[in-house]
């Protein structure tokens, strides 16, 4: 009776064991992130690559040279006004090349044409105002490009992933088709619109961030328009 007891217990005991080894031998789920997804869209998510360091280098090379456009001394206006009415032309224009600024260079072109008509004056300083303006701009029709153009082509290498994996699921002979392949291939496929959408999205945001800073300095160059303008009209 005892050695059937002992036997009993030894028979649990092995049975525990291969259940805890059991446990412990399984295999664990194997998990993903963006790294690993961006391995499986194949040249499409080259491109998007590219697309992502273009944008990249753009938005850091666009911030700096509107950064460098918004910084102003602030006693420029009222150095160019003791200048103006001190009959100084020469020094005014020096102090704004000195500055290097749009607005500086707005204001060297209306202090140069200092004697004609108003209206022309008025022209010439808005004339300088668009192309600095146009300056600041260069690049953003390529950033809304990428904005646009990369979550659809993304999608395009979704679409082509589908078709392949449709294409490689009619190709089989036996007409069984493992439910792991179909899985895997449209996976596979869908990584590129999601590359094509992080791309995209970072990309608008950069371009409206960019956007906001220009508009930013052209309400600086009509407020300088405006106080040069003023400083005209003042009477002698």
């Amino acid at each position: 009776m005892l050695f059937q007891i002992q036997t009993d217990i030894d028979t649990n005991l092995v049975a525990s064991v291969q259940e805890t080894v059991a446990v412990v031998e399984e295999p664990v789920q194997e998990s993903i992130n963006l790294f690993t997804m961006a391995g499986y869209g194949g040249w499409i998510m080259i491109v998007l690559a590219l697309m992502l360091a273009f944008a990249i280098y753009l938005f850091i090379e666009r911030m700096v040279v509107i950064t460098k456009a918004t910084k102003e001394d602030k006693t420029f206006m009222d150095r160019i006004r003791d200048f103006i009415k001190e009959g100084n032309i020469d020094s005014a224009i020096k102090l704004c090349n000195k500055e290097n600024t749009p607005s500086a260079r707005m204001i060297e072109k209306g202090v140069t044409r200092i004697g004609r008509p108003m209206q022309d004056v008025q022209v010439a300083i808005e004339n300088v105002g668009n192309l600095e303006v146009s300056k600041l701009e260069k690049g953003l029709v390529l950033m809304a490009t990428i904005a646009a153009g990369a979550p659809m082509l993304g999608f395009l290498g979704t679409v082509l992933g589908m078709i392949q994996t449709f294409f490689n699921m009619a190709q089989t002979s036996t007409g069984v088709i493992e439910l792991s392949s179909l899985s895997a291939g449209m996976y596979q496929a869908m990584v590129t619109t999601v590359g094509g959408l992080i791309v995209g999205i970072l990309a608008m945001f950069a371009y409206n961030l960019l956007v906001s800073r220009i508009d930013r300095v052209v309400r600086q160059l009509e407020s300088r328009t405006m106080e040069f303008m003023d400083l005209l009209n003042e009477p002698a």
